[in-house]
């Protein structure tokens, strides 16, 4: 069988989940806490198959190198969003998180142009905070739905998010502020 032929369906599945933001947005906004929950999983389904598909059968392209983890973190942003606009969240956690991406984006364009291309490569703390951010907006929708939640679990992700976007953020500003002055001095 030629697999060439199905190269397209990891880029599909990452539109798909594109596409998924803004029910899921509407779903949070008006209260519908078991549908944005359902949408929820849904999208992380098609994230980690269209990343095992890309992977096992290597069906990597650049658009999908780039449009993934974008579709993931507006997925993510979105959910911070609309939770901080609806009260669930407080307003200097969002401000927290996008302030961690913005300077993290303003930083690889400053090395950008400043110094040279490069590849930009998550580290383990970026995917740690990534994975503490998608567990605890799964964790605040299931409470928001009326699910069984132990109590204390909603300050609890509050705060793990916060420290997790502080302590990423701050690795990614000495990796490559350290990577840019060795840069500059060869």
């Amino acid at each position: 069988m030629n697999t060439y032929a199905w190269r397209w369906i990891p880029n599909a599945l990452t539109f798909v989940r594109i596409l998924l933001i803004a029910p899921f947005a509407r779903a949070l906004l008006v209260q519908e806490y078991r549908l944005a929950l359902f949408i929820f999983a849904v999208a992380s389904l098609t994230d980690g198959l269209d990343g095992f598909l890309a992977r096992h059968f290597n069906w990597r392209s650049r658009f999908g190198a780039v449009a993934d983890p974008l579709a993931d973190k507006a997925l993510l942003i979105t959910a911070y969003l609309v939770l901080t606009y609806t009260s669930v969240l407080p307003l200097w956690l969002f401000a927290l998180i996008l302030g961690r991406d913005l300077l993290i984006v303003g930083g690889a364009l400053v090395y950008h142009y400043g110094i040279g291309r490069f590849e930009m490569e998550p580290s383990m703390p970026g995917k740690l905070n990534t994975l503490v951010q998608i567990l605890v907006i799964l964790g605040i929708i299931v409470i928001m739905a009326g699910l069984p939640v132990p109590p204390g679990w909603l300050d609890a992700g509050i705060w793990l998010v916060a420290a997790s976007a502080v302590f990423s953020g701050g690795h990614y500003m000495v990796v490559w502020g350290a990577r840019a002055r060795r840069a500059r001095q060869s």
